[in-house]
């Protein structure tokens, strides 16, 4: 007889080079390769900031490197489009992703849809798109984060913009993870305190949505429909990576913001971002992603203030499906529970994670990103949709239970 977790799958890019100092080796990696071409895929600001000239500081002279500078935040169809036709024209042995999410995600499609004849949109699931399979592709595709907050480097998914519809769309294959990422901490010490902040709660919520993310069994639970969370559910495994990175995210991205020049609280921030994406890619997401997405859609605000303003209010929902887990979640994220029950132990945690957000100077409610009270009804029944996301949330919402969180995070 099968058990919720007696099977499970466990996912990871297929090599990571983590530390202070990793993109040194970036030349030698490719060296190792044998590549002989290139095509870097970033953005104009940090083209122009000198870092992408510095990352590839290492790479032998002997690689012909082109440059794809074109990606901006929240990639929309056409700069994928437009990033696949320059891989396509030039055919490097390699792709580099150099930046924060959306540089990766176009690098990973650009890498693997270059060789393709369909357009990026058919890989997007129903209605969108078609949801064709992406095929495998021999050009190798490096990622370099500059953030430490999306995690990407450790994904097998990229999200897609589409403006004219208010949406974003995601594409997930195996084929999507990059062979190799190089994660070098120093590379983060410039980030001023605004993206810091922001890029460090989306870690903390890819943790934090990892660990409580329900378990998935299709047999023991027919009312699934047949619908999974996104990935896998939590494992074993899973709450591993999970419970470090909260540890690491919540003891250091104070002191990261506070102090840009330390480097010990940028290790840690990056070790604990890398950690989480590693986590949530194979345990899936909640609600708090669900409802960030139509939010960040109409509004245009950035995904880790959206999910920041979110999260403590999709905690304290969540709670009472697992009071032991949010209760540890408190404890990890600093808070004394001594004596506490795990019921007010657990309330603790949503909390923790609002003074938190407030610490580093993000907003304390979603009216302060634009959003009216009026909305809500029309972003709850948006987020109804994003079932991919809403089945691995660890307490079942409908669109009564959507109005009511975003009435609470208003």
């Amino acid at each position: 007889m099968h058990t919720a977790e007696s099977v499970w799958e466990f996912a990871i890019t297929d090599r990571i080079k983590f530390g202070t100092g990793a993109l040194d080796e970036l030349g030698s990696e490719l060296e190792a390769r044998a590549i002989n071409s290139l095509v870097v895929v970033t953005d104009t600001e940090l083209r122009d900031a000198g870092i992408v000239d510095d990352a590839l500081e290492s790479v032998p002279d002997t690689i012909t490197v082109t440059v794809f500078d074109g990606v901006e935040p929240d990639p929309d169809v056409e700069i994928y489009r437009a990033a696949i036709a320059t891989v396509a024209s030039h055919d490097p042995d390699a792709v580099v992703g150099i930046g924060g999410g959306s540089s990766l995600d176009v690098a990973k499609a650009a890498g693997a849809l270059a060789g393709s004849d369909q357009d990026v949109l058919e890989y997007v699931a129903p209605p969108i798109g078609e949801g064709e399979p992406v095929p495998a592709s021999e050009t190798t595709v490096i990622a370099v984060p500059t953030t430490a907050g999306t995690g990407s480097e450790s994904s097998p998914a990229v999200v897609v913009s589409l403006p004219d519809r208010e949406l974003k769309v995601g594409i997930s294959s195996r084929h999507l993870y990059p062979e190799l990422a190089v994660v070098d901490p120093l590379v983060t010490v410039s980030l001023p305190p605004a993206i810091t902040a922001a890029s460090g709660m989306d870690a903390l919520t890819h943790a934090i949505e990892a660990y409580t993310t329900r378990r998935y069994d299709a047999k023991a639970d027919p009312d699934s429909a047949g619908q999974r969370p996104d990935y896998g559910g939590r494992t074993p495994v899973t709450d591993l990576y999970a419970e470090k990175a909260i540890d690491l995210i919540g003891q250091n991205l104070r002191r990261a913001v506070d102090n840009g020049v330390d480097v010990e609280a940028r290790r840690a921030l990056s070790l604990g971002s890398l950690l989480a994406g590693i986590a949530f890619t194979n345990a899936g997401l909640g609600a708090t992603h669900a409802m960030a997405y139509p939010v960040a859609g109409e509004n245009h605000t950035p995904h880790g203030v959206t999910v920041a303003v979110l999260l403590p209010h999709v905690m304290r929902y969540n709670a009472s499906s697992a009071f032991e887990r949010y209760a540890h979640i408190a404890e990890l994220l600093g808070e004394n529970t001594d004596g506490m029950s795990d019921r007010d132990a657990a309330d603790r945690a949503g909390a923790a994670v609002e003074a938190l957000s407030s610490d580093i100077g993000l907003p304390d409610g979603l009216s302060e990103l634009g959003v009216a009270e009026d909305d809500i009804p029309h972003l709850a029944e948006k987020t109804t949709d994003i079932e991919r996301l809403l089945v691995g949330n660890p307490r079942r919402v409908d669109q009564a239970a959507l109005e009511e969180i975003f009435e609470a995070a208003l």
